[in-house]
């Protein structure tokens, strides 16, 4: 038996000696791989880490331009100057031509209604509105025009860059072309995006004043993208692709919006004109009916009571068939 049990003993004795150190030689052994998976772990939870930082950043770059943009929007709309309507309107007349001619136009009105024997007070009147409110509505007209043009043409713009930038130009080359391209006043307005990088300003800097002269959310969305894309990096096709759709899909709505306020429209049309043309009528059929409405107080009194519902009706319609796309 002692034999037998010296044999087992040192068979249990050489068996724990493998099972320690053979493990260790090989590098097999369960702390070796423990530390490879820790490892292993630890270097997915940095590359993790860094990703999120990179996000957070991209991410606060965007607020951050889209903040300065939305500020930026707001003071337009605060601030409506008549410089900056006549700047926006497309206008190359100054500010104080402006006013002289607008100041000669009140006085040619006056001088109308003078000679056409208006009394002097409503002479006076209609001179100040013909000097001060048509000349302003003339000036908002061009500029409404001239966004209109301007957003037509911006989505076609937005895809030639696109094109560019996808075939290996840089965003300026592609800049350039659609300021060689592009119909106007699209092309006139990229070439002083380029007028301005010529005097030193960057990219982000010099695509603002794309919003100055047309501070609408089609192009705060463009100033936005490629201020974002400058400052943070990104895919800048893609986003403006991506643009490019939600510039044309807006331009449906309004469109839509127009066709379905045109009823409306015609309507307010109709039933402004109506008055007139049944006074016009009943003068050529009984003429003097009507001069009691002129000649008297009360007839006065009830021809102003009709101006101010009229015009009240004018503007409940009209706010009906505004609409914010």
């Amino acid at each position: 038996m002692t034999p037998i049990l010296l044999v087992v003993l040192v068979a249990i004795s050489l068996g724990a000696v493998i099972f320690t150190f053979v493990p260790a030689l090989t590098g097999d052994g369960r702390a070796d791989k423990r530390k490879k998976a820790l490892k292993g772990n630890y270097q997915s939870a940095r590359e993790s880490l860094q990703v999120d930082r990179q996000r957070d950043a991209r991410r606060k770059t965007v607020a951050q331009a889209l903040k300065a943009q939305s500020d930026a929007l707001a003071k337009h709309k605060q601030r409506e100057t008549l410089e900056n309507l006549i700047f926006q309107a497309g206008m190359s007349t100054t500010k104080s031509a402006f006013i002289r001619y607008s100041v000669i136009f009140g006085v040619v009105v006056a001088i109308m209604c003078w000679l056409f024997e208006v009394p002097l007070l409503f002479a006076f009147v209609f001179g100040t509105a013909g000097g001060y409110l048509l000349p302003r509505w003339f000036v908002k007209q061009r500029r409404k025009r001239y966004r209109t043009r301007y957003l037509d043409e911006l989505p076609n713009a937005v895809e030639v860059i696109v094109r560019g930038v996808k075939s290996g130009l840089p965003l300026n080359d592609s800049v350039r072309v659609v300021s060689r391209e592009a119909k106007e006043p699209v092309r006139s307005e990229f070439a002083r995006v380029l007028d301005q990088q010529s005097f030193g300003k960057s990219m982000a800097e010099a695509i603002q004043i794309l919003y100055e002269r047309v501070p609408t959310p089609e192009v705060n969305f463009f100033v936005v993208v490629i201020t974002v894309q400058q400052q943070a990096g990104g895919n800048l096709s893609e986003a403006l692709t991506n643009l490019s759709k939600v510039l044309r899909n807006r331009k449906k709505m309004k469109a839509k919006v127009k066709a379905m306020s045109s009823e409306a429209k015609a309507s307010a049309m109709i039933i402004g004109s109506l008055p007139f043309i049944v006074a016009a009528l009943v003068s050529v059929v009984r003429p003097g009916y009507l001069n009691t409405l002129i000649d008297t107080p009360i007839g006065n009194i009830w021809l102003g009571v009709a101006a101010v519902m009229m015009l009240t009706g004018i503007f409940v319609m009209n706010r009906m068939i505004q609409f914010e796309v």
